[in-house]
């Protein structure tokens, strides 16, 4: 069933230019051997979900998270590097990407025909230049840091805590103090890009759990269902509203 509603999500909706991928909690506090814990959502245990949504909070794809793919992790190619790749098989030329820091400059690369691609990266993932991390050089509030390779653009930009982002979409910005004629701080494009557009998942959660069909349960696969008929419903609701009905 989760196979079928997937696919039909991908074939019956044609997705805006702007795309963001997140991973979401389905809460579940049974035992299932795939639980997962994330801290900073507001369902803490449960399924973990990554999905593809774009501005209106269509899921245009989704996948499970099942664990560590062992055979991936062989072919020296991470289990999220799988997924994003499976996420994205169907995405067209000329989209825009937004993801979270759970990537690396490796999927980046094998991406790249994608045309356009944008990401928040962690500072210490393989791949990324060593004098971007944040204790090789301490720098100043509202100071950046710029690299460049080829069509790749990487900043350090400190503000209350140190952030670091991949793009091929933005223009470099000049290194240095990063602030106005009167001193105060300007947030370079590339953050206010992602923050406008990294929240589109978030909202097609926030929009589903709204009235949501979900029961308690000890079956994860009954939690599973329930969460699958809510998208199924919100989607459809999207469907209906882009009809102009």
């Amino acid at each position: 069933m989760f196979q079928i509603v997937n696919a039909t999500f991908s074939r019956f909706y044609n997705h805006s230019e702007n795309l963001a991928i997140d991973e979401v909690i389905a809460s579940f506090k049974g035992r299932v051997i795939f639980k997962e814990y994330l801290p900073k959502k507001l369902e803490r245990f449960g399924i973990k979900i990554f999905k593809l949504c774009d501005s209106t909070g269509y899921t245009y794809g989704m996948k499970v998270y099942l664990g560590k793919d062992r055979q991936r992790t062989e072919q020296h190619v991470t289990a999220t590097h799988a997924t994003v790749t499976e996420l994205t098989r169907n995405i067209r030329h000329g989209h825009k990407l937004y993801m979270n820091n759970f990537c690396s400059p490796e999927l980046f690369d094998d991406l790249a025909e994608k045309d356009l691609l944008l990401w928040h990266c962690r500072p210490n993932r393989r791949g990324m230049p060593q004098d971007l991390e944040p204790n090789t050089k301490k720098l100043k509030r509202e100071y950046i840091r710029v690299r460049t390779r080829a069509y790749l653009t990487g900043i350090l930009w400190l503000d209350k805590r140190d952030i670091c982002m991949l793009t091929n979409i933005h223009n470099a910005p000049a290194e240095g103090n990063f602030c106005n004629e009167g001193g105060k701080a300007i947030k370079p494009q590339i953050v206010m890009d992602y923050n406008h557009h990294m929240g589109y998942v978030d909202k097609g959660e926030r929009i589903a759990n709204s009235y949501s069909n979900s029961r308690r349960t000890f079956k994860w696969t009954n939690k599973l269902f329930f969460h699958l008929l809510d998208l199924a419903i919100l989607n459809s609701y999207i469907l209906h509203s882009s009809c102009g009905v």
